[in-house]
């Protein structure tokens, strides 16, 4: 057995979240959301937040460790991070950083936590704004210089061009994007902390709604919120001491492909979530197989990396999608492999996937809007489509 692993060394014992707004409607600065986050995720575990000693996020989050710190009256501060990389593909692999400082003695207990308040600073998705690139910009440098002068700036105009050219190679019908869709929207209606709670989607809405840039639908697309969510890690010999039943990190990964730059249209393997060698590597740390899962949170920017990631961690090969992907089949609590059970981005909230780990967790202790039965293992997928994306898999105490 190789001691190098996260496995079972560390779990999640609290959850929090605000309440989750539209974009720019927040009555709170995006650090007060980062407080309150981490104040009910310390309610939730029963702690105080002076027993937090570190903090990790990603995605440039704006709110500095030490000044969460301070605010909090943390006695001391021994471990803060940042996943490298923008965007939601390092949701899980904050969380692998913060087990990995407990299991290696940095720390004791950290929370992982991700705020928003967009309106409040540069509009995330703004064309070339939203990467630095406005009128007045000399020179584009990096990545981004390959698609901007052609057009490409926004993310759902880049991401497009990977999905249409999977669903050319494997005849994907976009019916299967519309059950994704749909699934998120069914399960909304059961969760009253959903933005789209009280706002049903049909099949004849979907296929009604404007084109955003094929093959995304208005409703393939991601909303944007306000809002912050947050969680408390600590050792798995901690774990069985607080209110709820542990909710154990089995297996996390992180990284890219060969020549995988972020979303670059020159990688050998252009129509790629990238997530083919985190998968490998996260079932191996996990010891689980794709048919051991229960019930998977993937990160909605749009729902063909939904497609991309559930296809590339192993749930169907490509040429089975459209078997795969139907309401009945993506549907809690009885479908084959319930998916975005609290809403996910399309319907709950964008909260840059903080929200899929909170479900997720919620998902093992039987407390999910829709619960489904004896979940023992539930993964979340992060950031399909972006570099470095990552991984992870928790497990009931079923699982030890």
């Amino acid at each position: 057995m190789n001691d190098r692993t996260l496995r079972h060394k560390v779990a999640i014992v609290g959850v929090g979240e605000t309440q989750y707004f539209k974009h720019g409607q927040s009555p709170d600065p995006e650090f007060k959301l980062a407080l309150k986050a981490i104040l009910a995720a310390c309610a939730s575990a029963g702690i105080s937040p002076h027993a937090i000693d570190g903090f990790a996020s990603y995605s440039d989050d704006r709110n500095d460790a030490v000044r969460l710190a301070t605010a909090l009256g943390i006695p001391e501060l021994r471990h803060s991070s940042m996943q490298w990389g923008g965007g939601g593909g390092g949701t899980a692999a904050a969380v692998a950083h913060a087990a990995a400082a407990i299991a290696g003695g940095l720390a004791d207990c950290v929370v992982v936590f991700r705020a928003l308040a967009q309106g409040q600073f540069t509009r995330y998705g703004q064309g070339g704004m939203a990467f630095g690139y406005g009128s007045a910009t000399p020179a584009i440098s990096g990545e981004m210089a390959f698609p901007v002068p052609y057009g490409a700036i926004s993310p759902a105009q880049r991401f497009a061009m990977k999905v249409r050219r999977f669903m050319e190679e494997h005849r994907v019908e976009q019916a299967a994007l519309r059950a994704i869709a749909l699934a998120s929207y069914h399960h909304a209606q059961a969760n009253p902390r959903a933005l789209m709670h009280g706002r049903p989607l049909s099949e004849e809405q979907y296929d009604a709604s404007r084109w955003i840039v094929e093959p995304f639908r208005l409703f393939d697309c991601c909303m944007e919120n306000d809002g912050a969510a947050a969680i408390v890690l600590v050792s798995a010999e901690r774990a069985r001491d607080f209110p709820h039943p542990p909710a154990y990190l089995l297996g996390a990964a992180a990284g890219a492909d060969y020549r995988h730059a972020a979303s670059s249209h020159t990688a050998p393997n252009y129509a790629t979530a990238d997530f083919r060698t985190v998968a490998r590597r996260l079932y191996e740390m996990a010891r689980v197989e794709p048919s051991d899962v229960d019930v998977v949170q993937a990160y909605e920017n749009f729902t063909g990396g939904v497609l991309l990631s559930l296809a590339e961690h192993g749930f169907f090969r490509p040429e089975e999608a459209n078997d795969a992907l139907t309401l009945e089949n993506l549907s809690a609590p009885d479908g084959r492999l319930p998916l975005n059970t609290s809403g996910g981005h399309l319907a709950e909230c964008y909260m840059h996937g903080m929200n899929l780990i909170i479900e997720s967790v919620r998902q093992i202790w039987g407390q999910s809007s829709n619960q489904v039965e004896d979940v023992d293992v539930a993964m979340m997928i992060a950031g399909p489509m972006v570099t470095p994306v990552s991984s992870l898999i928790l497990g009931s105490e079923a699982t030890r």
